[in-house]
């Protein structure tokens, strides 16, 4: 099979290339219709695709378009390692599938950030929904997602069941018929995994609500609902199941389908409708619509006694006014009466055939617009509000020609006019976009412009469309007869416009009195005009939620006449064919081989009217109205650089230039082919064949070359695999004998070990030496990879007996060594900072209660700032003043507080007040310093009372005492006439006399004078001793 690649790609996935079928060619044809040698003929054209079919080849390209025909049976070419095999992978470097078109439109969505759509068209039976299906398939397999991603894909999978259901019927051509247009956006994000999607439905074949030809069923979901419903559902929906029973699904006597399974589809739709999101009210209000349908075909009228037209079934009418939500009477008189609004507003009575063409109207009204609001409600499932790339889907009826033709088929028909044009227009674009960009010279190409056509059905005050609207509005009652003659008038002299009227003698015989012909581009088509000017009812006062959403009171109230059906589809069409214009667009034709849904059988002439209206053999002649077959340069050199020997085995230089040394080899013509940018177009199918011929000649002596190859490498791995056999035994070998050398000395080892552990504490012998060097080696390297960090780190290693005294010696020099360094990094302030905290800890360790909080605070060279009064300085002379620090002196007589600036100098510290020396107390003076061991801040300067250069002891206070007399001590060098008193400090007022400071530990500091003259400080003990 086609289907099972030869080709390894990049990712070591397996391709078959469309070239290596060439061969094949007379067998199963050719993968693209551009490679026809013939391809104006339209007997070769269905010849090479009735080959492929024969072969179970479904798929063939024309160019970038895909002809696909419907197999009528499963075939194994849908799985996921079939996906796997077309992700990724270059358009034309595997054979067709419908998974190529879909990957190329993804990777051309996710590398060009340009939106793509895909337009399905066919026959009814082509395969168009299953095609579709396929798309969706592979995108929700293929794409990354997520987990809020998976629920949108679900959706978008679940509405392919409900929108059949409700859209989709059994026809004599197909069993799942799409008896709608659908247009399927999917929304992908930034990373390519599918967020959103939003559906456009168009020409829902409302008349098979209330007829169908016999062979054919209603829509699906009114048998679902009554194969599958429950009983209380059924009996509460007044319905029996029982379709022979319901007007509206008799006409077809079809009730029942071999090939489809209502039962089963129905737990399937309901199961849909859950995951898409719609509510059990919702749910309910749907079902309600489809049971009054089925109520309104049984509503049967007759006449009354009078003559009028009544309801004779008061049952249907009684289940149709509750389930549509309506007033029981006022529906009574819609269906037996009219409205008439001329000079006010008069009720008339239908006539017997009116009062049916209501009710039928009413059914299709009510039915279609509850279409058109599941499909609006499958969108708010699965709205995307935010930026996003996108591929549409449009999947619609194809070029349609049938016995009798109606407004429908007339619609159909205009569609694929557009489709075509735009089809034509999109194709010649990208054709001389592709040549510019490779820089070959572009010819214009002739072909049939079908814009007249077009424009004889859309011209405003001209076209078809026009003169209908024109016909619906004037007084009086129209006709379809008037509406012919009025044709005629307008588009008489119009080439592609024929009546029986204004046909010859030969063609008069085939258009009948009230139809007309139009000659479209896939060929003639009658229309009949029977029926073109119909009306239809609606409601507008109706409970149902989904009706109320429907209908509009507007619409009633209103005094502008509605739209014609033509012309809201002109509107909408014109919508959808802007949106695929600005889409990047692929194309996917299906085609019925047969009429009776057979496999393998293949009609010619079916396909023939096929290909024809689905203008096939005019795409084709467009896309070889240059150059049949085109390839990159990498692809063509790659495969057929065998050729020349001047390209095999492998080429070293531009491909450009590979490529032009390979086809002067082969001897191409000029007029045979163009060398582009990136790529070399061959023009005539016949050249590429002479090729692949020529490669598979040549692929015998390849094989041989190989073959003889692949020997000589057999036999020198042979030779290599005994010559390698031969040292690795010996290899083998050496190996051996050193491992049992080393277990050998590992037991030796172990025995000495054990001996030694054993001996240990005996005097040094053979039986212990290795051990007790075992011991100190392990001692000394531990001591190598630990030794102590810092010189506050005491940890040693304990050494063995031997070795304590060496151990000693170690750690004295490791602790020397350390603290020379240690001492070698230390910076000249912070050297004197830790001599000051010696001679601290020296004076004040276990001994003041403060002491303890000093210890952390750095000592400063002064708590007076940088500069001191400039009349104290000249006071001094050269001395200068080493450190300076506010002071609180207490008088000899009544202890009065006075401030004060103590100055240290280096001989000599005074006290100073408002740039005045107020006493002098030279360092040799200086007999001693006492302080308590509380925490209040208390110092005395004792000097001698006999100088009369001193006055008395000092008493000073100061919140800084620590560091005060830490300094002063120093620089007076008096570190060992420190006294720390607990209770009482004498000092002396003048000569003889003496005072005393008594000391207390209390809540807070406090300084008072006391009954007997002494100096009473109170201070909180922070470290009782």
């Amino acid at each position: 099979s086609e289907y099972q690649g030869l080709h390894v790609g990049g990712e070591g996935r397996v391709h078959r290339v469309m070239e290596s079928t060439l061969t094949a060619r007379d067998r199963v044809g050719v993968q693209d219709f551009v490679l026809l040698e013939n391809y104006t003929s339209e007997a070769a054209f269905i010849e090479n695709l009735r080959r492929r079919f024969g072969e179970k080849l479904i798929y063939t390209y024309i160019g970038s378009v895909l002809v696909s025909v419907n197999p009528y049976k499963d075939l194994e070419i849908y799985s996921k390692a079939h996906m796997e095999r077309y992700r990724g992978v270059s358009f034309y470097e595997i054979s067709p599938h419908i998974y190529a078109v879909s990957d190329n439109t993804y990777r051309a969505m996710r590398t060009e950030r340009r939106d793509q759509c895909i337009l399905i068209s066919g026959e009814s039976g082509a395969g168009k929904t299953e095609a579709s299906k396929k798309i969706l398939q592979y995108y929700a397999t293929t794409c990354p997602v997520t987990d809020h991603m998976s629920t949108i894909r679900d959706r978008l999978l679940q509405s392919n069941p409900v929108l059949e259901a409700f859209g989709n019927a059994k026809t004599l051509r197909n069993d799942n018929s799409s008896r709608f247009g659908k247009y399927m956006d999917v929304q992908f994000d930034f990373r390519g995994a599918p967020i959103g999607g939003h559906i456009l439905n168009y020409l829902l074949e409302k008349s098979r609500v209330v007829h169908q030809n016999h062979g054919e069923r209603n829509f699906h979901i009114f048998y679902q609902l009554l194969e599958g419903g429950e009983q209380d559902q059924l009996s509460k929906l007044g319905l029996e199941r029982n379709a022979q029973k319901y007007h509206y699904l008799v006409k077809g006597c079809c009730p029942r389908v071999s090939s489809i399974n209502d039962k089963s589809d129905w737990k399937t739709v309901r199961k849909a409708l859950t995951v898409i999101g719609f509510h059990e009210e919702e749910v309910e209000d749907l079902l309600n619509i489809i049971a009054s349908v089925l109520h309104l075909g049984n509503t049967q009228f007759g006449e009354g006694e009078d003559g009028e037209t009544q309801i004779t079934t008061e049952s249907h009418l009684t289940y149709l006014s509750k389930l549509l939500g309506v007033d029981g009477p006022a529906l009574r008189e819609a269906l037996t009466h009219k409205k008439l609004t001329a000079k006010g507003e008069e009720v008339s009575p239908l006539s017997f055939e009116q009062a049916v063409a209501a009710r039928d109207a009413l059914a299709k009204a009510v039915y279609g617009r509850a279409f058109t609001w599941l499909v609006a409600k499958i969108n708010q499932s699965l709205a995307f509000k935010g930026s996003s790339s996108v591929i549409g889907l449009l999947d619609i009826y194809g070029f349609e020609v049938f016995q009798h033709n109606s407004f429908e088929q007339f619609c159909i028909n205009y569609c694929n006019e557009k489709l075509q044009q735009l089809f034509i227009k999109l194709t010649l674009k990208s054709e001389q976009e592709e040549y510019e960009a490779e820089g070959i010279t572009w010819e214009p190409v002739k072909y049939f412009d079908n814009k007249i056509i077009c424009d004889l059905v859309e011209e405003k005050h001209k076209g078809f469309i026009s003169i209908l609207d024109e016909e619906c509005l004037r007084p009086g009652e129209p006709s379809d007869i008037s509406f012919l003659e009025k044709l005629e008038d307008t588009l008489g002299g119009h080439a592609h416009f024929v009546t029986h009227k204004l046909a010859n003698g030969k063609t008069r015989k085939a258009v009948g009195r009230e139809e007309f012909r139009l000659i479209h581009y896939a060929g003639e088509v009658n229309y009949t005009v029977n029926g073109e000017l119909a009306n239809q009812s609606v409601i507008c006062q109706s409970d149902n939620q989904i009706l109320s959403q429907c209908f509009h009171r507007e619409e009633v109230t209103t005094q502008k006449r509605p739209e014609t059906a033509a012309t809201q589809f002109k509107n909408s069409l014109a919508k959808l064919i802007e949106i695929l214009m600005s889409k990047e667009p692929s194309y996917v034709r299906c085609i019925k081989p047969n009429d009776a849904k057979q496999s393998g059988r293949f009609d010619e002439a079916l396909v023939r009217h096929q290909v024809k209206y689905l203008g096939l053999m005019e795409n084709l002649r467009v896309r070889r109205a240059g150059f049949a077959y085109r390839r990159r340069y990498e692809a063509f050199l790659q495969r057929y650089k065998s050729l020349c020997p001047g390209t095999w085995p492998n080429w070293q230089g531009r491909l450009a230039d590979g490529v032009a040394t390979l086809v002067q080899h082969l001897g191409y013509k000029a007029e045979e082919y163009k060398l582009g940018k990136t790529k070399i177009f061959i023009r005539f199918p016949k050249t590429l064949f002479t090729t692949e011929d020529a490669l598979e000649a040549r692929r015998p002596a390849l094989a041989l070359t190989l073959q003889t190859s692949w020997r000589g490498y057999r036999e020198r791995a042979k030779y290599h695999r005994i010559r390698n056999a031969v040292i690795q035994s010996a290899w083998r070998g050496m190996k051996s004998r050193r491992k049992a050398r080393r277990r050998r000395h590992a037991a030796e080892i172990i025995r000495k070990f054990i001996k030694g552990f054993i001996y240990r504490h005996y005097e040094r012998c053979p039986e212990n030496e290795y051990f007790l060097d075992h011991q100190r080696f392990s001692f000394l390297m531990t001591l190598v990879r630990n030794p102590p960090k810092s010189v506050l780190d005491k940890s040693w290693p304990v050494p063995p007996p031997s070795l304590t005294e060496a151990s000693e010696h170690l750690c004295r020099l490791c602790m020397q060594n350390m603290m020379r360094a240690y001492c070698r990094r230390i910076q000249p302030e912070w050297k004197k900072q830790m001599e000051q905290k010696v001679v601290a800890s020296q004076i004040f360790q276990d001994q003041k209660d403060s002491y303890p909080q000093s210890v952390p605070k750095l000592f400063v060279a002064s708590r007076l700032g940088r500069e001191f009064n400039l009349k104290v300085i000249q006071t001094l002379g050269n001395d200068k003043v080493k450190y300076g620090v506010a002071v609180t002196k207490y008088d000899r007589r009544g202890y009065k507080a006075r401030p004060r600036q103590l100055l240290l100098t280096s001989s000599f510290a005074v006290l100073v007040a408002e740039a005045k020396l107020k006493q002098r107390i030279d360092y040799t003076a200086l007999r001693s310093i006492s302080v308590s061991s509380l925490t209040d801040g208390f110092m005395v300067l004792h000097v001698p009372s006999e100088d009369n250069k001193q006055k008395s002891d000092v008493v000073l206070q100061c919140d800084h005492v620590i560091e005060v007399v830490t300094k002063l001590a120093t620089m007076a060098d008096k570190k060992n006439k420190v006294n720390i008193s607990q209770d009482s400090i004498k000092f002396a007022v003048a000569r003889g006399k003496e005072a005393v400071i008594d000391f207390t530990s209390g809540p807070e500091l406090k300084v008072a004078k006391g009954k007997k003259g002494h100096l009473l400080v109170t201070a909180p003990q922070l470290n009782p001793r």
